[in-house]
């Protein structure tokens, strides 16, 4: 009986340490690789499709097909339970037609967002323009696949990103931001009105804006090397830690080319203030733009999504959900110079 006792000592305690050898592997395994592996080229393929196709009508602010694709984009988060911060199921913040002029109808941001577990207060944005520049005079409708649906349906996969870490008990520390501004084509209004007029969260406690505009092309200068690239702008201006960052982010996961052509302060495109970052800027919040150039069928009704390179899309979501990790994640804020 006393060997016996013994036996079934030993078995409890190695069956014990096996288990607790399995969850420590486990626990091992989940890393930010993890959730940027659910970022998928198939998925951002079939939102895309939808969001891009001739039913959403060019996307022009205050019409009809920007109205689609706020709902759109409120299912999507709905769908993963990635609650709004304005108030439950209410993920727009309306812009009234008095704001924009131009014969432009009422029109809405859409906001998300994950809260942070340690520093909420502290929030990362995560920015792309839902709108596009809708229906030519000839009557053609300008899909806009790359521009800009191919940050919008980046940052849905993103956010289901960051909601797999946080059902795993891996959310945030920061809170992150999902925000899809309208207007950008007519003058940067939804950015502008989020940042002068309603800020959801205070500028004073936004350590950062990540925005995404056009990242799903190839343009002439890259064609030929077949690389994965991004043009990056705006990521030295006011916080060289958010630039190294960024820098490291990209050689420990991917090694893209980072291209700074258009960062540059004589650069005669001036594409620093041409996108939807340039209003958090203004504010001396950190940002960085993504960008993949322009081609030959920017704002013309050939920016479809079959021209899409969707590899290099997966990609480049991955590489901006890895640096929002880290930025959301490690102990200090980054400074602003």
């Amino acid at each position: 009986m006393k060997k016996l006792a013994i036996l079934v000592c030993m078995n409890l305690l190695l069956a014990s340490c096996s288990s607790s050898q399995n969850k420590t592997n486990t626990e091992k395994d989940i890393t930010p690789e993890t959730y940027a592996n659910t970022i998928t080229a198939s998925e951002l393929k079939t939102m895309l499709y939808t969001y891009a196709s001739d039913d959403f009508e060019g996307r022009k602010t205050g019409e009809p097909g920007q109205k689609k694709a706020i709902e759109f984009i409120k299912s999507n988060y709905q769908s993963n339970n990635i609650p709004s911060p304005i108030a439950k199921d209410d993920y727009f913040q309306e812009i009234p037609a008095s704001y924009f002029g131009k014969n432009i109808k009422d029109s809405e941001n859409v906001i998300a967002y994950i809260k942070g577990k340690e520093k909420p207060d502290e929030v990362i944005i995560i920015s792309a323009h839902l709108d596009h520049i809708g229906v030519s005079g000839s009557g053609d409708i300008n899909n806009g696949a790359d521009d800009d649906g191919s940050g919008t349906v980046a940052i849905l996969e993103i956010a289901e990103a960051f909601k797999a870490a946080e059902k795993d008990g891996k959310g945030p520390k920061r809170t992150v931001v999902f925000l899809h501004v309208t207007g950008e084509e007519i003058g940067l209004y939804g950015s502008r009105y989020y940042a002068d007029e309603d800020p959801i969260f205070p500028l004073e406690n936004t350590v950062a804006n990540l925005n995404i505009d056009m990242i799903g092309r190839v343009d002439p200068k890259h064609e030929a090397s077949g690389k994965n690239y991004l043009y990056l702008i705006g990521s030295d201006k006011l916080s060289k830690e958010l630039h190294d960052i960024s820098e490291d982010v990209n050689k420990t996961y991917f090694n893209l080319e980072f291209d700074y052509t258009y960062n540059a302060d004589n650069d005669p495109n001036r594409f620093y203030y041409r996108s939807d970052h340039y209003n958090f800027a203004k504010n001396n919040i950190p940002v960085i733009f993504y960008f993949n150039g322009t081609h030959a069928d920017y704002h013309k009704p050939s920016d479809t999504p079959d021209k899409i390179n969707y590899a290099f899309l997966e990609t480049r979501a991955k590489l901006i959900f890895h640096t929002a990790w880290e930025l959301a994640n490690r102990a200090e804020r980054i400074k602003v110079d």
